[in-house]
């Protein structure tokens, strides 16, 4: 994406555009899937970890990502949309994580409904994954 865009991006979500967080960016945008920590690693062998680590954490902050708990036991992040504040339950969508390839991918169509809790428990996300076998590994 163009650097122009993507400092906008950052800025519209009050992060300071730095060169790092604007390749972060820039690979979460070109992934159509949910990523670890370590894919960032993979990808940015000269960047230390706790560097993506504290960008993946800033982009959690202020609303540019979503962290998604699947049966890898890896917390993964997905980019959130530009409407989206990440709140419950508007911003809730179901995930899907192939058992095959390991991916998790958003599918923000199908939104989480409400759930009625007893009294006194106050939600603040949820976490909705469905496991299977994507189309791709299917075929």
């Amino acid at each position: 994406m163009e650097k122009t865009k993507l400092e906008q991006k950052l800025k519209a979500r009050r992060i300071q555009p730095t060169a790092m967080r604007m390749l972060i960016l820039d690979f979460l945008i070109r992934h159509n899937e949910a990523l670890g920590l370590s894919d960032l690693e993979d990808h940015f062998t000269r960047s230390d970890r706790t560097t993506l680590y504290r960008t993946l954490k800033t982009f959690h902050d202020k609303g540019m990502v979503h962290e998604i708990h699947d049966e890898s036991g890896i917390t993964k992040y997905a980019l959130c949309s530009d409407e989206c504040n990440c709140t419950y339950p508007n911003d809730m969508h179901a995930h899907f994580y192939c058992l095959e390839c390991d991916k998790t991918l958003c599918l923000t169509e199908l939104t989480v409904p409400p759930v009625d809790l007893p009294e006194n428990y106050q939600p603040s996300s949820v976490n909705y994954v469905i496991n299977g076998t994507c189309s791709a590994c299917a075929s």
